[in-house]
């Protein structure tokens, strides 16, 4: 015989203190509680303007360079240590925690167009229009908790002279090779002072390059004849070259997904490829007024910012055409690189007024530790916001951004030329022979075509 008996955990109705509100117990049965989804969805509403009200991205701004910022690059192997360079040749290492520099490297001559930490977070190398590729110690983590940085000035462990200016370098993930842009792509390797390989199709200049994080021995790179070209050092030559329309400034692999990447392109878009098919785009990110700059992965491979000359700083979904996200200030010029930390949570741009900024990824986010009962708040109402993101007013509230006027008579000209492009098209095609124009997807207007 089965005898059932109720059975209760002291934990289910014991306070955790003596201040918390008494336990309740509810029934969830739907036919007691006819008003739930009402209920739910003025929480939703309710949620989206507590997350309008709670926005304030913006940390601070990290002042002490001299000129405009060209450059930025993360330490693998310290969370809270940035690197940025400037246009009058200065680098810098940041505390993003106290905001302040730690150490400073008497850098270039010139400009310093790349800047890159070596996977182990043990060398920085820089590179520069002064033909230059100088390699440095990366100082510990104990000068970052020091007080005092007066006298943390590094000097540079090795200074490789070369023809030709260089106007980026990236790093080898899990290798000691690195590879620079300019006339030509050159591979290197730390302990020797000329390029062990080099790389080179047609004569235009390479403006950006970047090593694949699942493939070590690939790299793509952008040139100023607007092509984005795919290398793999196992081959003598390049492998695949794909031309646009309008110059790609930067390209991003995607950390998770290291067959896809990411190009932030002059024509005020970004445009996601997956490097085995190249004859399409993925995904054509829109949004900015002016020309996309610099474009960096979050770690979690979800979402990636971008820097543009429009002053603003913009995070998309890997897969969302719109922005998720636009942060702005009055004194910020254009923006010339935009990273994401090493943990997801920042996002660090540094701009023509000669100062970096420090903006929380999600701008309604508490900073600090949580109360596990916080946690679970904050996730329940994320969670009732997403069920009801689809109706109008949520929607509406969680759209809304502010944008500075400019940026949003630029917005509003463009869809308005769109939308005269588009009505000028169906035009053509209403007045021309049946199949005489076909219709070319966005995804494939920008592309020229594929060299293999």
């Amino acid at each position: 015989m089965k005898v059932k008996v109720i059975s209760r955990s002291t934990d289910e109705f014991t306070r955790e203190r003596s201040q918390d509100l008494q336990r309740v117990f509810r029934n969830f049965d739907p036919n007691l509680r006819t008003q739930e989804k009402a209920v739910e969805y003025v929480r939703a509403l309710n949620a989206a303007k507590l997350e309008k009200i709670f926005a304030r991205p913006f940390i601070g701004a990290m002042d002490g360079h001299i000129d405009a910022i060209s450059c930025m690059a993360k330490n693998p192997n310290h969370l809270k240590g940035i690197f940025s360079a400037s246009m009058d040749g200065d680098i810098r290492l940041w505390d993003i925690a106290s905001r302040r520099t730690v150490c400073q490297f008497p850098g270039h001559q010139g400009a310093v167009r790349g800047l890159t930490a070596s996977t182990d977070g043990r060398i920085l190398i820089s590179c520069g229009t002064d033909c230059t590729v100088r390699l440095w110690n990366i100082p510990d983590a104990n000068i970052m908790d020091s007080d005092d940085s007066s006298d943390n000035a590094a000097k540079p462990l090795a200074v490789y002279v070369w023809k030709n200016a260089f106007w980026a370098v990236d790093h080898q993930w899990g290798g000691d090779l690195f590879a620079t842009a300019g006339a030509q792509v050159d591979i290197w390797d730390h302990n020797r002072s000329e390029p062990v390989n080099s790389f080179e199709w047609g004569k235009d200049t390479v403006i950006s390059v970047r090593f694949n994080p699942g493939e070590p021995n690939v790299l793509a790179t952008t040139a100023s004849d607007r092509s984005i070209t795919i290398y793999d050092l196992r081959t003598s030559s390049p492998a695949r070259k794909l031309i646009m329309k309008t110059k790609t400034n930067a390209i991003s692999w995607n950390p998770m997904e290291p067959m896809n990447f990411t190009a932030a392109n002059e024509d005020c878009n970004c445009y996601s490829y997956d490097a085995r098919k190249l004859d399409e785009a993925k995904c054509v990110h829109k949004d900015h007024v002016s020309a996309v700059m610099d474009i960096d992965y979050s770690p979690t491979g979800r979402e990636f910012v971008t820097g543009s000359y429009d002053r603003t700083v913009r995070i998309f979904q890997y897969n969302g055409g719109h922005s998720r996200e636009v942060y702005h200030t009055k004194r910020m010029q254009r923006v010339f690189c935009a990273k994401f930390s090493c943990d997801a949570t920042y996002v660090i741009s540094g701009s023509d007024d000669t100062n970096l900024r420090l903006w929380k990824a999600k701008a309604s986010e508490q900073l600090g530790v949580l109360l596990p009962r916080e946690r679970k708040k904050q996730e329940y109402l994320e969670a009732v916001k997403n069920r009801y993101k689809h109706l109008p007013e949520v929607k509406r509230i969680v759209r809304h951004r502010h944008l500075p006027k400019p940026i949003y008579k630029a917005a509003a000209l463009r869809r308005t030329m769109t939308e005269a492009e588009r009505k000028k098209e169906e035009r053509r095609r209403a007045h021309s022979a049946p199949g005489s124009m076909p219709t070319e997807p966005l995804r494939k207007r920008r592309i020229i075509k594929e060299i293999e």
